[in-house]
Parts: structure tokens; C-alpha cells; sequence
């Protein structure tokens, strides 16, 4: 090879033209052509001249020699990606006269053979959309296409896909296509190429053959393939697609990953069927540690684990018990189990004079601001230096901050106490109880609040929290009514429980009870039958709409209920459509809004391309004043769009032009868009914008910046916002209500002391917990009018966000669940999907040894080949086995 590509040296060049160029035959390029070839190149130039005349030989003998050999040439011949290979270069100009001689043949193998060689040459030399390879390849022989090489089968794929769309449109027949793209999707699963085989199957939307194809060695990347492009798929098609990889996990035995995609599609006959597949009980227990973290009720039945012993060990698991216990595990290891005062987290003496010295004076507002800061930093601790000090007779200092609050301030106050206690029942319960008997009816509003956080993302079979607060539901006070119902809502998210339904439906039909009780049922029952389409409980909230007056549905507060009809059909997409026509029959004070609500809740997490140009639409009018349907558009273009790296990105965008030429009531909106977006994870570019609208003239929008600051960086402690929201925290100082913003947001920040997130996103970005995001849009749905809502006496809709609380840790545990110390290497996760070899699936990463914290968009994997993880993603609890083929070097 080499001699030859020397001295072809400044030839080659030219010849080696782009692929499909048509055959050019004048005589003087030819006669240069053939001064500037080396010798081989020229032999092999009129030896294959010698082929084309031969074949043409009336002897068939002769004919049958020059096709074997000119075959020959064209298989051992390799070239380099960019060049054609040199016999298909020197064939080009004898491709018309082979082409016509064809013709003339009588049917003979010779004719199928030449056809053979027609179909590769035409791989060069066809023009565009002719489809002459594959036509070539249809009349050949039956013989193996592999041989021809990859780009060949490559090339030969891409004209099936068109020839498939062409004769579905005809409705001719397809089987001679079917047969070929058998042989192509082997031969591609053989060589590593299962993106191709598995585009090929989509065209011809034949996904099904897949399974005779996928073996051990190819089944996980064919899967993650499909898994990945599922984001990217229209509906119907992405479910067909994630059902193939289901059956193929469940083929291999894979059951967690099976798992996770019968969780995806929201099935839970399929996510039965692993149930009752896996037989192995360990697994069993990493199955439901994976449903628990999801935060959907699954019903363990007595039929499919007729072992009570069994079945008390994987209730205690799904029932989500033991997750204060492993949060406060990992709380210990990091050593974080101070309780920290709201002051440590405003540290107020690294800021000059004038802000520190107003912050001395005890006003209501910053004492509810404490509250909140104190709560969302000491959640599920159990102890802070507020709420649960002792009582020291001397000082008294037991509920005296309690009532440093004003009025409702009280509810948030004793509310708060549940928070410190998050996920632990008993104890929780045991420190609520006090309140219960205090005169004060926003005190045991407030513990009746408490009570539904405690036992919020934690089921019970004995149901403490419906004995406690379903007899508080019908009481006179509006206040307590609230605290019972949100209680609920929280305490039961998901849940479908038809007794709470019986209790709290008859409220929305009570024309005498107030419009702010009707909003709280509205979203509790929104919560607890999230994602369920549930015919009931959508009449009942729209018969409220109907029924009450227009001064009503201008309210702030009113603009929950058709939030509530929202979460009914949480990413449940065309499933909304018949409840969106009977909403366009409302006031038209309200119609407009519930329409924008209704789509948004419907496609949230979805990545639905249209929705968000829809979405776009709607946001793009110039509307007059008292229209308030704008700012859940733009809040559901961030639901919609958050379902996938590349939609967050452009979604980003789009807010960035929606905040330069858009009204006043969408700018409003943007940031809390952006916190939606990035919750959880503090993009730089993000956080400058959200900064940049923290200083806005107009004060709406510089309180939602300032709550997106703390949004994005819930939980993660980040020193940047902190220190922006600390000099804002100054700038701010004489601004009551923006203080009180920066404050709530620096409790954000530092959630749990770092150790929690907001994120409802799970397994590597793959899972959206329905629960936790319809905590965080009935936050941000009540942020979107701050003055009415969370700076008036409705504070506590912040406590939603517990729904969406979780500790952002990689817990590893033994076969007896205790905590097992192993090491796990952390680093940014790498997206692999469809490269060749084994590539890394981390990069940049840390050595530590568990329990350990992941940021957003980091992944871990053992660092140890002892143990082998029962979850294929390492996040959460997961249960490690001991690896029986494992030998320590000594």
C-alpha cells in the first residue's frame, strides 16, 4: 500500500472525489488521469477494464470468471473513511454500460450476480433519491450483505427508510424489505452498531424484531439507546420504545432497570410483574427502596407475598420508615448534627454597619422569617435552637418563640416544629401533642400543619395522621379547617385515599365555606390523587369554579383551584383534553388561567416540543391590565421543558427574550421559571440573571428573583449565592417584605444544612417523582401574586416544598440493611449512550468512602469489586451483596 500512495501522491487528491458525484467521461481528463496513476493503480485500472468487456462475453464461462474476479476486487479492496476505494472508482465509468447490459440478460445466477455488484457500485454512483442499491440488492442473490462492508449496509439502510415511508403511502407490499432488514439488523448487533439496528427498526416500525437480536453482550447498550432516544420520540411512539426495553430487561433478568422504566411509564401492572418475576428477596427489598423514593403508593398484596415475615420486612421498606433513621446516618458521618440559629445562616457580621444594626429590633415579619430559615435548616434533625430547646423554668424558654409571632405567624411557628421532626413519626407526633391544647386557634392550626409535614413521604398503616386531622376538617375557624386539609395533603400525597376523598369532597360543594378553605381542599385533593385523572374529584373542583361568583375568582387565592384540577392529570398528557373543553366554558375572569394550567400540569416533564411552542404563544400577546393568564404559561413552559438537559437549555433562552420584550405580569413570572428549571442545580449563567433581577425596579419581580436565588441553590449550600443573597440582605434592609424574601431564600440555600435537596428528579435524572413536583408548582403557583399569598397570612404554602424534600445521599447498606461503609468513586456524570468500546461513565471524580453526598448531575460507582450493587444506579439506599467470585490480593 504504501510504495503505491507515495507516488500517487498530488492524484489521489483529485480523484478521490466526494462520494455521489455522476459519471463525467471526457477523453482529455482520462488520458491525465492515466499519466498521473502509479503502476498497480494502472494494472488494477485496465484489469478491471478487462472485467467489464469479459462480461459482456457471450460465454457464460467467461462471463461467470470476470464477475468472481471483479468481486473479488471490490471485497478485499479497504479504504480510508473520506476516499471512495479504488476498483469502485475505476468501475464509475462502466456503471451506464454495465447498467444497460443488465437489461438485455436473460434471468440467470449471472444476472443476480451482476446485480450484486450493480447494487454496490451504485453506492457511489447513483444520484440523490434514486434508491438504485437497494433496487440492485432486491433482483441479486440472497448471498450475505455483510461481506460488502459496513458503509454498504449503512447505505443500503438508509434507502429501505425511504423506500418503507413510500410503499406505507402506496400500501404496497413489504415483505422482500422486512427480509432485508432482518439481515441488516443482525448484522449490525453482530458489530456493535445497536443505535443503527435500533434506528432501522424505527423507520420500519418493527421494534419487536429486536428481541430475537439482543443477546448479553449487546442487551445494555441497546437499551440505554432506547431509553435515551424514547425523550426525543413523538407520543405514541416513545412508549413503544420504552416497552421494548422493558421486555428486554425482563428477558435478561435486569428487574431493577425494568423497574425504573415500568416507574417511567407509570404502569403498574408492569411494575407488578417484576414483583412477581424476581422471586430473590433481596432484590425485592432494592425494588421497593426504589418505589419509595419515587413516592408512589404501591400495594403489597397478600397473593404475591403470602410470607407475612416477608411481607413486614418490604412494607417497612416502602412505607419509607427507616428514611429518617439513614438521613440522620449520613447526618452523623458528616458531622453536621449542630443545630444551627437563623443567624448563623444570615452571618450578619461580614456585612458593614447599617444592615447589621437594624436586624436587632424584633419585628413579626423577621421573626417569621426566623421561623422558616430555622425550619428549612434544621429539617429532619430533630433538634434546633428554637422550637425544641428545653424548658428552662428560670427563663421559660419553651414556646416563647412561638409567640414572637403574631397571629397567623403562630401557624408557621408551630408548623415549623414538624419540619425540625420531618419523617419521624413518633417522636414528631409525641412533640406536636402540646399544642393541640393551647387556646390560640392558629397554634393548633399550625400542629395540625405539623403533623401532615411529619408524615409527609411516610405511609403508615395505622394512619396517624387521618385520626388526628379528619376531625378537624369541619370546624368553625377557617384557619384550623386550613391546617387540618393542607395536613392532609401533604401527609398523603399520591396516596388515592378514597376515606380523605369522602371527607374533604363535600367542602368544595359547601357554598357557604370560604374561598380560601375551597383552595386548600382543592390542592390537597390535587395532591392526593396527583397524576390519577380521578373523574370525581375533578367534577367536584370544577363545579366550584362554576358555582362561584366572579368578584371570587379574582382573587389571588382562587387561582389554586384550577391547580388543583391541574395535578389530577400530572404529566398525564391527552388524558386533560376532556376536562380542558369544560374549562372553557368558566368566567372568563378565569378561563384563560385554568387553560394555561390545565396544559402546563398536563405535559409537565414530558419535553413536549409543541406544548412549549404553544406555551410561547400565549406568552408572546400584549394583553391589558387583569389578565393573569401569562404567568402560568411561562411557569408551564419550565414544567414542560424540564424534562431533559436540551430542553432546559433552550427553555433558558426562550426566558431570557420573554423578560426583554414581554409585559410586566410575565417578567414576573421568569424567574420563578428559571428557579423551576434549575431547582437544585445553580447554573452560573442562571444565577446571574436571576441576580441581575434581584436589584428589578419592580419589586414582584426582584421577590421572585430572590426566591429563585434560593431555588436553584436549594440545598446545596453554594457559597456564591449565599454570598449574593447575604449583599442583598443589606441592600434590602429598610424593605420589609424584600427582606423577608431574602431571608426565606437563604434557608433554601443551606436546606437541611446541605444534605437535602429539592430535586424531583431521580436515578440519574431519569425519574420524576409526580409528588415532589406538585409540591414545588402549588409553591411556585402561590408566588406568582407574593404580595397576596406568601407576604400576607398564606405563608405557610412555603411548607409545600417538603413534598420535594430529599436527602441528596448515596447510602449503601448490607444484606440486614444496616449501613455499610464501602468506597464509591463521585464525579460528574458522562453521557455514553451509543460510543463504542466501555467507555468511563464519570469523569473528574473523588475516592470516598459512603454514606456520601451527591451534587445535581453527579453519578458514583463502587470503587470496590467486593460487593455488587442490587440498583443499577447508585443513589438513595442501596443494598450491596457480597461478591462471591471476589478474592482479596493479598
Amino acid at each position: 500500500m504504501a510504495p503505491e500512495k507515495n507516488s500517487s501522491g498530488a492524484g489521489t487528491s483529485r480523484e478521490e472525489a466526494p462520494v455521489k458525484v455522476p459519471a463525467k467521461d471526457p477523453k482529455k481528463k482520462e488520458e491525465k488521469k492515466d499519466e498521473d496513476l502509479s503502476e498497480e493503480d494502472l494494472a488494477l485500472k485496465q484489469q478491471l477494464e478487462l472485467y467489464v468487456e469479459r462480461v459482456q462475453d457471450p460465454d457464460p464461462g467467461l462471463q461467470k470468471v470476470a464477475l468472481e474476479s471483479m468481486r473479488q476486487e471490490i471485497r478485499t479492496s479497504t479504504s480510508s473513511m473520506t476516499s471512495v476505494p479504488k476498483p469502485l472508482k475505476f468501475l464509475r465509468p462502466h456503471y451506464g454500460t454495465l447498467k444497460a447490459y443488465y437489461e438485455t440478460m436473460k434471468d440467470s445466477d449471472l444476472k443476480r450476480y451482476l446485480a450484486d455488484i450493480l447494487s454496490v457500485l451504485a453506492l457511489t454512483m447513483s444520484a440523490e433519491g434514486e434508491r438504485e442499491s437497494l433496487k440492485y440488492r432486491l433482483l441479486g442473490s440472497e448471498g450475505d450483505i455483510g461481506s460488502w462492508g459496513h458503509e454498504y449496509v449503512r447505505n443500503l439502510a438508509g434507502e429501505i427508510a425511504q423506500e418503507y415511508t413510500k410503499r406505507q403511502s402506496e400500501e404496497a407490499p413489504i415483505n422482500d424489505l422486512m427480509e432485508l432488514v432482518q439481515q441488516i439488523v443482525a448484522f449490525h448487533m453482530k458489530h456493535n452498531a445497536e443505535p443503527e439496528a435500533v434506528d432501522l427498526l424505527m423507520e420500519v416500525e418493527d421494534l419487536d424484531m429486536l428481541m430475537e437480536h439482543v443477546d448479553s453482550t449487546n442487551f445494555k447498550r441497546t437499551c440505554l439507546y432506547l431509553t435515551s432516544a424514547a425523550r426525543y420520540l413523538p407520543g405514541p411512539d416513545d412508549m413503544v420504545v420504552l416497552d421494548i426495553a422493558y421486555m428486554i430487561y425482563l428477558k435478561f433478568e435486569e428487574y431493577a432497570n425494568a423497574l425504573q422504566i415500568a416507574l417511567f411509564l407509570d404502569n403498574m401492572q408492569y411494575v407488578k410483574q417484576v414483583f412477581t418475576s424476581c422471586g430473590d428477596l433481596l432484590r425485592r427489598k432494592q425494588f421497593c427502596y426504589i418505589l419509595a423514593r419515587h413516592g408512589i403508593t404501591f400495594e403489597l398484596d397478600e397473593e404475591m407475598f403470602p410470607d407475612d415475615d416477608e411481607r413486614e420486612a418490604l412494607l417497612e421498606i416502602v412505607n419509607n420508615t427507616k428514611l429518617s433513621e439513614g438521613y440522620l446516618t449520613l447526618a452523623r458521618d458528616i458531622e453536621v448534627m449542630e443545630p444551627k440559629s437563623p443567624e448563623d445562616i444570615y452571618k450578619a457580621h461580614l456585612l458593614d454597619g447599617r444592615a447589621s444594626a437594624s436586624a436587632s429590633v424584633d419585628s413579626a415579619r423577621q421573626n417569621l422569617a426566623a421561623t422558616f430559615v430555622n425550619a428549612f435548616v434544621n429539617a429532619g434533625f430533630g433538634q434546633d435552637k428554637l422550637m425544641t430547646v428545653q424548658s428552662d423554668p428560670s427563663s421559660g424558654s419553651s414556646g416563647n418563640w412561638l409567640f414572637k409571632n403574631k397571629e397567623h405567624g403562630k401557624a408557621s411557628a408551630a408548623a415549623s416544629l414538624g419540619m425540625i421532626l420531618l419523617w419521624e413519626v413518633d417522636s414528631g407526633l409525641s412533640q406536636l401533642d402540646k399544642y393541640f391544647h393551647s387556646n390560640d386557634n392558629h397554634v393548633i392550626a399550625g400542629a395540625l400543619l405539623g403533623v401532615g409535614i411529619v408524615n409527609c413521604n411516610i405511609k403508615n398503616d395505622c394512619d396517624p395522621a387521618l385520626a388526628l386531622l379528619g376531625d378537624y376538617i369541619d370546624k368553625e375557624d377557617a384557619s384550623i379547617r386550613i391546617g387540618a386539609i393542607m395536613g392532609l395533603g401533604l401527609a398523603y400525597a399520591g396516596s388515592q385515599n378514597e376515606q380523605i376523598r369522602a371527607k374533604l369532597s363535600p367542602i368544595l360543594n359547601d357554598a357557604k365555606a370560604p374561598l380560601d378553605v375551597l383552595a386548600f381542599t382543592a390542592i390537597s385533593l390535587g395532591l392526593i390523587y396527583v397524576g390519577s385523572c380521578n373523574e370525581e374529584v375533578a367534577q367536584s373542583i370544577i363545579f366550584t369554579l362554576m358555582d362561584r361568583s366572579e368578584s371570587e375568582l379574582g382573587e389571588p387565592l382562587a387561582r389554586l383551584l384550577p391547580l388543583g384540577l391541574g395535578l389530577l392529570y400530572l404529566g398525564k398528557q391527552e388524558n386533560v383534553e376532556v376536562t380542558a373543553e369544560v374549562a372553557k366554558t368558566f368566567n372568563e375572569k378565569i378561563r384563560k388561567h385554568c387553560d394555561m394550567t390545565l396544559v402546563s400540569c398536563a405535559y409537565a416533564g414530558t419535553g413536549n416540543v409543541l406544548k412549549v411552542q404553544n406555551l410561547l404563544g400565549h406568552c408572546a400577546q400584549h394583553l391589558e391590565k387583569g389578565e393573569t393568564h401569562q404567568a402560568p404559561a411561562v411557569l408551564g413552559i419550565a414544567m414542560v421543558a424540564m424534562a431533559e438537559e436540551l430542553g432546559v437549555e433552550m427553555a433558558i433562552r426562550s426566558l431570557e427574550h420573554l423578560l426583554q420584550y414581554g409585559e410586566q405580569n410575565i417578567r414576573r413570572a421568569v424567574p420563578l421559571a428559571l428557579g423551576l428549571l434549575c431547582i437544585a442545580n445553580p447554573k452560573v449563567n442562571v444565577m446571574d440573571t436571576l441576580s441581575r433581577l434581584s436589584h428589578d425596579t419592580d419589586s414582584e419581580v426582584a421577590m421572585a428573583a430572590v426566591i429563585s436565588l434560593g431555588l436553584i441553590g436549594a440545598g446545596t449550600n453554594n457559597a456564591r449565592i449565599a454570598g449574593m443573597l447575604r449583599n442583598l440582605s443589606s441592600y434590602y434592609y429598610k424593605d420589609a417584605s424584600l427582606l423577608f424574601c431574602v431571608r426565606i431564600a437563604q434557608g433554601l440555600v443551606h436546606l437541611g444544612k446541605g444534605l437535602l435537596t429539592l430535586n424531583p428528579y431521580h436515578s440519574e435524572r431519569f425519574l420524576l417523582s409526580p409528588t415532589a413536583l406538585a409540591g414545588i408548582i402549588t409553591m411556585l403557583h402561590a408566588c406568582l401574586d407574593m404580595k397576596a399569598i406568601i407576604l400576607g397570612k398564606y405563608h405557610y404554602v412555603l411548607y409545600f416544598l417538603v413534598l420535594a424534600m430529599q436527602p441528596r445521599m448515596l447510602l449503601t447498606v448490607d444484606e440486614n440493611l444496616k449501613p455499610l461503609s464501602v468506597p464509591v468513586r463521585v464525579g460528574q456524570a458522562v453521557d455514553v449512550v451509543g460510543q463504542a468500546g466501555r467507555p468511563k461513565t464519570i469523569t473528574g471524580f473523588q475516592t470516598h468512602s459512603t454514606p456520601v453526598l451527591l451534587a445535581a448531575g453527579d453519578r458514583a460507582e463502587l470503587a470496590t469489586e467486593k460487593y455488587i450493587p442490587l440498583s443499577p444506579i447508585l443513589e438513595g439506599f442501596v443494598i450491596l451483596k457480597e461478591n462471591p467470585d471476589f478474592r482479596e490480593d493479598n
